[in-house]
């Protein structure tokens, strides 16, 4: 029983949206998920897909995405993205009771692996285009959110957590934010996040160990499309 992370599918099935505009290792991206998650994930294994999961602009527009996603091999438990439209922060129950036995959506809560509790949020990071007044709302909003996944997974007898994020756990140039002290402050053995995108942007945010935490990066295209083994 493993543990896999990665980010970014950007399925789109239903709506037109081909990704190899973004880079020529975006050609042809989802046979290349689908083969390496075939050669690499188990059924007996967890994974954890951090954002990004469909370009689909509703639920009805996402379904032929999350089913690609469904019947790959592995529990999977998807956190939410910024282009996941389709997710309602406040209504990460009813995907749950939806999807119940296929999917898990990591939104307010947490889930087990092992001894350790999965917990996570979308996260949000400085990338020039808010106000001071609307990115601090948007930062505070998330810290918020994070910080009720964490209480829960304590509340519930967790003291070894993972921490999931899709946005960088800093904006460009930082070496700490609201979401790197927090996950100091509960302790969290490694941090995973996403959303960076082409080698310009992959030394965006922390990578490997920071004040004792393993800070991961896991975009698909960073991992060449290859589920990364967390534990």
């Amino acid at each position: 029983m493993a543990l896999y992370a990665i980010g970014d599918f950007h399925l789109s099935f239903t709506v037109h949206k081909p990704m190899d505009v973004f880079g020529k290792e975006w050609k042809d991206h989802v046979r290349k998920l689908r083969r390496n998650w075939l050669r690499t994930v188990r059924d007996t294994d967890t994974a954890v897909l951090t954002g990004d999961h469909s370009w689909g602009r509703n639920l009805e527009e996402c379904l032929e995405d999350l089913e690609f996603i469904e019947e790959l091999p592995g529990r999977k438990i998807l956190l939410r993205g910024n282009h996941d439209m389709f997710w309602d922060a406040k209504k990460t129950e009813k995907l749950n009771e939806r999807f119940a036995g296929r999917l898990e959506f990591l939104q307010n809560n947490f889930y087990a692996y092992e001894d350790y509790a999965l917990v996570g949020t979308k996260g949000y990071c400085d990338e020039g285009r808010d106000s001071l007044e609307q990115l601090e709302k948007l930062l505070t909003r998330e810290e918020q959110r994070l910080r009720i996944s964490f209480e829960a997974a304590k509340a519930a007898g967790y003291r070894k957590y993972i921490m999931f994020l899709h946005y960088p756990p800093t904006s460009i140039y930082e070496e700490e934010s609201r979401f790197t002290r927090m996950a100091e402050e509960y302790g969290a053995k490694k941090v995973v996040y996403s959303h960076c995108h082409g080698r310009r942007r992959y030394g965006d945010s922390i990578r490997g160990n920071w004040h004792g935490i393993e800070y991961r990066l896991v975009s698909s295209d960073y991992l060449r499309f290859v589920p990364d083994r967390i534990l």
